[in-house]
């Protein structure tokens, strides 16, 4: 068997390093604090903001900086007080009882090795933009809580993804910050002679060199591939500058090293998956490493690419994301052999071969070559993320299986689902343990377990959801003044977002990747029915938030109309917009809002999971027919519009903001201040059980993991 030099020692010995700091009484701090596995333990967070709140926020909640940052008669005070030792014994406790649990092998012959581009595990490894590496954070955490035989395979972006700042007139600027690797909870894997794990995968025309990182998330083990290395050219270093670079080379050199290079990492550190997940088209290159290895195993002449692919075809399994052709990546012939022919070459990979495997018309020479192609083609299994997406993408790849009516075209689907104990607020998660019962958060998949939500009084389901607006308007109010002061609005206008929202208004979210298929415009379709719904002695506010991708110049457009259109409205405090969505900010988001809003035009959503984390707070969705709403709603769980498509555009537009505006304010505004005498909006809270009741189990990602374990890891097997 061969020895594994996967990280674990190199843990340990910064786990060593970091408890030298601390008194001995906090000496366990230090092996919670390199496991992300603290950040959803109940208690976790309380280790560290209990010490001191405001400077483990100027931390970015990140412990191991937070410690090492600390002065010592800070922690002095907390290894010599009962109480927090007393929190500090309960949470190893529940950790170390966590982390010692027997392993569940998936498939028998190793484990499963899930490869993405971005992973969002916490706010302080910011390797992620936005849906995609939410889920596949999410997907890790999920597959630790079942302990699951399953290891994560990215980039470590020293950069991470751009952050935002809106000037003056409501125009985007970028800016990005580089991470400090010593201060964060993760350890460069080295081999047994104490040397970091290198990996070189060819890239233009020389020898791209990358090293490996570890991160523990719960039982689950994350790796990254970084080239920021002495012996890598300053392009190459690049390489893993910045996720989702709008240079096609760059972005090229990364799908290579995350799937070629992801191969090779876990084989240098003795890994050997059984299966592997693609989540997405980015790390499809996977197969051309594991069918070379398999060319160099087999004896006498080499077969053809496609019959390699074909003999490991069932080690890989492939998720889809993206329901429209243009959203799928494609390349130049030009391009695509520039950056890698090289490794192509060095493989033995025929390159005419291989570019018929990326094209839709195999035949074609012209045809852009793109990664969702292959990895559909060489892949046992490929799923959509939604039931509609599911449909959407049999359409969409027809064309790769000619002679095949959609209807039987082998794509299936597996509708995305929410890690509850990340999403879900302290407020909701202490309020459900009451009636769900020991251990609950284990079973929220469990639809019986959920019923029990109608034992919870009116007073308080409504205390809590009072609570946690109240959180979210206090969070507002902090950030806006800031957001204002920083791009230059005067001071008095900026002083007064210290009033903004109001913590017993109906409160309205629309947070999400400012992409124009998410119709961020239609909110302000129409101004004076916006206006009348917001100004009002019942009224409303909404709080936007999202990115624009630094060459989406269209989607910039649509934000700055926006804060065109907000000034006219003269309303400067009840429409807010919050820079710099993230991590840091989403659960307040997802848990404080009444209502929570998508416009996507159909049918462009893949899934959407934001709404899956405002329904396990409590909140309600108003949302087109799209993505994992068009199977969540059931009429009585929140609002829908519409998901049907029309062949105008503005007609569309037109049909559904008029059909929000009407929502709003026939139906919404008026249930959530129809109060008994006891001021309870009782039908509103009868809406929100319903929704917990039907959403809660069916879009965790307990259910989201089991239904990957039965229905796509082991159909073949």
């Amino acid at each position: 068997m061969t020895k594994r030099f996967d990280g674990t020692r190199d843990l340990r010995r910064a786990v060593d390093r970091l408890a030298r700091r601390l008194p001995e009484p906090l000496e366990d701090l230090a092996w919670i604090s390199y496991n992300y596995l603290w950040s959803w333990t109940p208690g976790g967070y309380e280790l560290f903001t209990t010490i001191d709140d405001h400077r483990f926020k100027l931390a970015g909640e990140n412990p191991v900086r937070f410690l090492l940052n600390l002065p010592e008669r800070d922690l002095l005070r907390a290894a010599t007080n009962n109480h927090y030792l007393e929190l500090l014994d309960g949470v190893a406790r529940r950790m170390e009882a966590d982390l010692a649990r027997p392993t569940n092998r998936v498939v028998p012959t190793g484990p499963v090795a899930f490869l993405c581009a971005e992973f969002a595990v916490h706010q302080s490894l910011p390797v992620y933009s936005g849906g995609l590496g939410v889920l596949a954070g999410d997907y890790l955490k999920e597959t630790s809580d079942q302990a699951l035989d399953v290891v994560g395979v990215g980039l470590f972006y020293r950069r991470g993804y751009l952050h935002q700042r809106m000037d003056l007139s409501g125009w985007q600027h970028e800016y990005w910050i580089e991470a400090n690797t010593g201060q964060l909870p993760i350890v460069r894997v080295r081999g047994a002679d104490g040397l970091p794990v290198k990996v070189q995968v060819p890239v233009w025309d020389s020898e791209l060199s990358a090293q490996v990182w570890r991160v523990n998330v719960g039982r689950t083990t994350l790796y990254l591939l970084d080239t920021e290395l002495q012996e890598n050219s300053p392009l190459e270093r690049w390489v893993t500058a910045r996720l989702y670079e709008g240079s096609h080379d760059i972005r090229l050199a990364q799908y290579a090293l995350l799937g070629i290079g992801g191969v090779r990492a876990l084989d240098a550190m003795g890994i050997t998956p059984g299966l592997f997940h693609m989540n997405e088209g980015h790390p499809a290159l996977a197969l051309l490493e594991v069918a070379s290895q398999t060319a160099a195993q087999l004896s006498g002449e080499r077969p053809e690419l496609k019959k390699l692919l074909d003999v490991s075809r069932d080690r890989f399994v492939f998720t889809t994301h993206t329901p429209v052709p243009a959203g799928n990546e494609t390349y130049s012939s030009e391009e695509f052999f520039r950056v890698l022919g090289h490794s192509i070459d060095e493989m033995g990979i025929v390159r005419d071969e291989l570019a018929a495997l990326t094209r839709i018309d195999e035949s074609s020479s012209t045809e852009p070559m793109g990664f969702s192609p292959l990895a559909i083609k060489c892949s046992r299994s490929t799923n959509g993320v939604s039931r509609r997406h599911g449909e959407v993408a049999r359409g969409m790849w027809n064309p790769l299986f000619a002679g095949t009516l959609e209807a039987d075209v082998p794509i299936t689907y597996v509708t995305n689902g929410v890690h509850l104990p990340t999403w879900m607020a302290p407020t909701m998660r202490n309020l459900l343990s009451r009636f769900l019962g020991y251990d609950w958060e284990r079973h929220a998949n469990d639809l019986n377990m959920w019923n029990h939500v109608d034992e919870i009084s009116d007073i308080d389901l409504w205390d809590a959801r009072c609570q946690m607006r109240l959180q979210l308007v206090e969070m507002i109010r902090s950030r806006v003044v800031v957001d204002r002061l920083a791009r230059g609005e005067d001071v008095d206008h900026a002083v007064s977002g210290l009033d903004a929202f109001d913590p017993t208004n109906l409160t309205l979210g629309f947070a999400r990747r400012l992409a124009t298929y998410k119709r961020l415009d239609l909110l302000f379709h129409d101004v004076n029915r916006l206006h009348r719904i917001v100004d009002h002695e019942h009224g409303a506010q909404f709080i936007i938030a999202g990115k624009a991708h630094p060459l989406d110049n269209e989607a910039k457009t649509v934000a700055k109309n926006m804060f065109t259109v907000k000034r006219t409205m003269d309303l400067p405090n009840r429409v807010i917009f919050l820079e710099d969505y993230d991590m840091r900010v989403a659960p307040a988001l997802v848990a404080g809002c009444d209502v929570w809003l998508n416009m996507p035009r159909p049918p462009m959503e893949a899934s959407g999971t934001s709404g899956m984390k405002a329904a396990m707070n409590g909140g309600l969705n108003l949302s087109v027919l799209d993505g994992w709403w068009s199977e969540g709603y059931n009429g009585q769980n929140g609002w829908a519009i519409d998901g049907s498509t029309m062949d105008d555009p503005h007609a569309q537009d037109e049909h559904d903001a008029n059909a929000l505006y009407d929502l709003l304010e026939k139906e919404v505004k008026p249930m959530f201040f129809a109060r008994d005498s006891n001021g309870i909006p009782v039908v509103w809270l009868s809406r929100i059980r319903a929704s917990l009741r039907s959403l809660a189990p069916m879009y965790s990602s307990a259910r989201m993991v089991d239904d990957y374990n039965e229905r796509i890891y082991h159909s073949h097997g």
